[in-house]
């Protein structure tokens, strides 16, 4: 693949990087310091690339892994107070506004891989194929973190009890009442709706 084209490429697919570094930092500047190391890691592996193969993948792959590979360094905490708001607004009615709180509060309680798969797979429309790839992971794998992270928003969203993983583990408690009361409040097809139950 010439240059010329590689640099297109990786261009055209920024918006999407863009949105999953999000989901996986949680902040808008750390985002953007994630994206620009993953183009760095790709410029420079360049010559890695197999034309014909998924570059969409290839690309989502690097920023994942640039990204464990920050956190394994740096063990930090994520910030939430920076969430992306902009990527799920509605209308700005005050019940949706506490809603959508609540749903980023609950996006940001998620496993990363589970909050990775469930904002690729919902909001940027990838398919399961292309989820697996990019994961490096099985096509059913790719379902079940999606499946997983719908239910357990749906959990801490309606204050249902707790559900467990496939492995038999609790992923989580029980919303108060006054909690679940607000959530349930946003109006059909709010974004909280179309994420947790779509």
């Amino acid at each position: 693949m010439s240059a010329s084209l590689f640099h297109d490429q990786v261009i055209a697919i920024l918006p999407k990087l863009r949105v999953q570094a999000l989901a996986l930092t949680r902040n808008r500047t750390a985002a953007e310091d994630l994206v620009q190391d993953a183009v760095c890691n790709a410029l420079a592996a360049q010559e890695s690339f197999i034309p014909g193969t998924n570059f969409g993948a290839w690309m989502h792959r690097i920023l994942r892994n640039r990204f464990i590979s920050d956190l394994r360094k740096k063990r930090e905490t994520t910030d939430i107070d920076d969430a992306p708001q902009s990527m799920l607004a509605v209308a700005a009615r005050h019940d949706d506004r506490l809603a959508l709180m609540e749903l980023d509060a609950a996006l940001a309680r998620l496993p990363d891989d589970q909050r990775e798969a469930l904002v690729l797979g919902v909001l940027e429309g990838m398919s399961y194929q292309e989820l697996a790839e990019m994961s490096g992971c099985a096509v059913g794998t790719a379902k079940s973190r999606v499946f997983r992270a719908r239910r357990q928003l749906e959990v801490w969203l309606t204050g249902e009890e707790t559900v467990s993983d496939a492995g038999g583990r609790k992923q989580g408690g029980r919303v108060p009442a006054k909690a679940a009361k607000k959530a349930g409040a946003a109006r059909p097809g709010t974004a909280r709706m179309s994420i947790a139950a779509a």
